[in-house]
Order: C-alpha cells, then structure tokens, then sequence
C-alpha cells in the first residue's frame, strides 16, 4: 500500500490531527485580520481623520489583497509545493501587518492592508488543500470543517484582544499583536508542517521518495511502499488552462459560481445586519444583538456541517445548506417584531451560512487532481472574495435607492439559492483514460466521501 492510499483509507494519527490544529490556527489569522480593522476603524478614522468613503476602502483592501493572493499564490503552491508557497504567504503576511502598525497615512495602511490580504489569500488557498490532503476518507469533511470553524474563533477572540488592546496602547497594537500570532505560525509550519503527499507524488522533486518515507514515519504510516508509480501522460500534469478547459471547465466555471454567491451572501449577513435590523425597527442594541448571534451560530456551523459529512455525501449536504440558508435569511428578518425569535433565527442563519463556507473548502479539493488542486482552491476563494467585495457595494447601494431591509435579505437569499443550483452536477476527479487502474482506484477512494 503506498503512503496516499494509506492516508486515505488508515485512521488518522495524532499527527495528522495536529496537522488539522495548526491548519486551525492559520485560518483564525484571516478571522483576527478581517476583525481587526473593523475594531480600529473609529481610532485609524480619528487619526487619520477619514470620511466614510475612506475607510469604506480600508476595510475593502484587506480583501482585495486576499483575492490577488488566492487568484496569484495558489497556481505557485502546484508547481513549487503547498508548503513553500505558505511559508512565503506567512512572510508576505507577516510584513504586511509590522508595515500596518508603521503606517503614517490612510494611503499607507491601505497598501499594507492588501499586502496582508495577499498573503492571507494564499495561506487559505494551500492550507485548505494541506487539510484536505492529510485526512482520511472518514473524516476529510469534519477535518475540513474543524479548519473552516477556526474563521471563528479568530474574529472571536481577535475582536476581545481588541477591546482591551486599543484602550491601553492605541490601535497599532492591534496588528502587532497579530504579527506576534503570525509569526508563531511561521514557526510551526517550518519546524512541523510536512509536505503534500501529493505534491511529492505528482512533481517528483529531488529525494521525493526519501521525503515520503520521512513523512510517513513522522504521521504513523510505517510500512508503505512510498508514492507509487510515476503518473505521465494524465490529468495530473495539466497546466493552469486546464482549469477552465477539457473535462474541468465545466467543474471550475460551477464552483466559482458557488464560491461568489456564497461569499455574497455570508459576507452580507456579517457586514449587514446589526445595521439593517435597526433600519426594521430594532433598537442600537438589539441590532448588536443580532450580529452577535449570527456570529455565536457561525462558531458551531461548520463543525455540524462536518459531523452531517460523517454520514452523508458532502455536495449534497452543501446544496442543502444553501437552500436552508436561503429560508432562514428571510425568516431572521420577517421576525424583527419578536426579538426572541429574530434572535434564535440568527443564529441558524450562522451556523447554515457558515456550514457552506466549509462546504465549499471540503467540496472543491476533492474536485481536482492533485497537479490542479491548490490552484483550483485558489482561484475558488479568490473569485470568492470577489463577491465579498461587491456585497457592501451592491446592498449600500440597493440601500441608499430605498430598498428595504425585507427585500434586501430576500434579494439575497434568491442569491444564495443560485449557488445551490451552481452545484448541480459537480463530480470528484477520479482520474482519466491515461490514468492506470490502481491510481484511478486511489483518487476515487480519497473523493467519493467528501464529493459526489
């Protein structure tokens, strides 16, 4: 048995559980990031004595720095490997929050801001796949939906550290504080974090077999044959334009479809509904009330998305998320006259919402061959970010031309339901005629539980 078999069809050791824990870590980086300026955008507004347009910019950088990272450092992670591509987008990332703290100017901590965003847009695009890679069949979903939850608990507790952070020291501590957690992560990925499996399998680099070996005696896998035989000739050795030509134009153009409706609508609720819930008639509070909900929902969503993954097939599940998403987003707002049911609906709205999230990070992964698969994440999340962008455009708009909060939240459901429709049709990758028979086996037993 060689080591991607043994890891696909073995329980998973302690080490591979570690793996999906530092996995969690990097991702509550992008939640501690995205929450960070939102805390000090009343200091950064002061300081730099910014109107709304300004700081609507700032807050807007950051994800199109990740966007441009996701769409630029994913491809590099096929070709050079998933783990020295994160170990530059830590370093990208680190920079960009030290120069966050130096800024001088709005212009400046703009420009930091995207550089951050970079580099957090490719640490997602490669951990995601190292996450997926380094689970087992059984538990790939709740793998990936462990490493999605840790969004969470980054905005959570980036935005107590804030609290406490900006009254004592001003908001630059903010992004040194998070620097300090950035290169703590930098550290345990060099020292820790092994190569993919199928990186080393596909591309072949020097000593790749010795490298296997180490890696397998490193997550409790002694024993294997090593990588198995050389694949030329399929799928595996594709290039970048593969993504949006052969068998997997169809997959790529329904994912990113997915990715931006999805990322429109959680992006939406998250930005959107303290502020709207006051425009339907709630008070200052109860619209604070409500954005925790949502939030205190999305902390659980993803792990009951992968615990449902256990027992039923992950596109499914995910299709189903998106349609109940979709319900409960008019229900939350329909109910504003009874806070206590408006309140309990919210945080289905999270946790639902949230569960897609990590749908989509356990769906498109298995979608790819290996060759294919960071950049294929990358260019996933990056067109995500795409439609996190337009959504406090698009409703700020549709807001200000007298749109009311009841048709706005149902505008955006009818948004999410086209991501459920998007998802039609989507299959693993399980090889190609040039594929042998054993290898084909492989790649359909590590997909058929995470896709259908």
């Amino acid at each position: 048995m060689n080591l991607r078999k043994a890891i696909d069809t073995t329980p998973m050791s302690g080490y591979q559980w570690y793996i999906v824990a530092l996995a969690t870590f990097l991702n509550a980086l992008d939640g501690y990031d995205v929450l960070a300026l939102a805390f000090t955008a009343n200091s950064v507004s002061e300081e730099f004595s910014l109107n709304g347009s300004q700081l609507g910019f700032l807050l807007s950088a950051g994800l199109i720095g990740m966007a441009l990272g996701s769409l630029l450092l994913g491809p590099f992670a096929d070709k050079f490997g998933r783990r020295n591509i994160l170990i530059v987008s830590l370093v990208i990332n680190l920079a960009g929050l030290v120069l966050s703290a130096t800024a001088n100017s709005s212009i400046e901590l703009g420009l930091w801001r995207v550089l951050t965003g970079i580099g957090i847009g490719g640490i997602l695009a490669t951990v995601t796949v190292l996450t997926s890679e380094y689970s087992n069949n059984k538990n790939r979903g709740m793998a990936v939906s462990i490493y999605t939850a840790g969004y969470g608990l980054g905005a959570t507790f980036g935005g107590m550290i804030a609290a406490q952070l900006i009254p004592a020291f001003g908001w630059r501590s903010v992004f040194l504080v998070g620097a300090a957690a950035t290169a703590l992560a930098l550290v345990l990925v060099v020292v820790s974090l092994p190569e993919s499996v199928d990186f080393l399998r596909v591309k072949r680099p020097a000593n790749a077999e010795e490298k296997a070996a180490a890696i397998a005696r490193r997550i409790g896998k002694d024993g294997t044959t090593g990588l198995g035989p050389v694949q030329e000739g399929n799928a595996e050795q594709g290039k970048l334009s593969d993504l949006l030509s052969g068998q997997f134009k169809s997959t790529t153009l329904k994912l990113w479809a997915a990715f931006f409706f999805i990322m429109f609508g959680f992006y939406f609720a998250n930005s959107w509904t303290p502020k709207l819930l006051v425009e339907s008639g709630m008070s200052e509070n109860q619209g604070i009330i409500g954005g925790l909900a949502l939030t205190f929902g999305g902390a659980f969503g993803s792990l009951i998305y992968g615990l449902v993954t256990l027992r039923f097939d992950a596109r499914r599940t995910l299709m189903v998320f998106t349609l109940l998403s979709a319900v409960t987003l008019v229900l939350f707002i329909t109910t504003t006259s009874i806070p206590a049911l408006a309140f309990s609906s919210g945080v289905i709205v999270g946790m639902l919402i949230n569960g897609c999230v990590a749908g989509l990070y356990t769906v498109t992964p298995a979608s790819y061959p290996s060759a294919l698969r960071t950049s294929g994440v990358g260019f996933g999340i990056g067109i995500g970010r795409f439609g996190a962008i337009f959504a406090p455009i698009v409703v700020g708009a549709l807001l200000d031309a007298g749109w009311t909060p009841v048709y706005l939240y149902t505008g955006v459901a009818a948004v999410v339901i086209l991501a459920a429709v998007a998802l039609i049709g989507i299959k693993p990758f399980q090889g190609t005629t040039a594929t042998t028979e054993e290898e084909s086996a492989q790649e359909a037993d590590s997909t058929k539980v995470v896709a259908s």
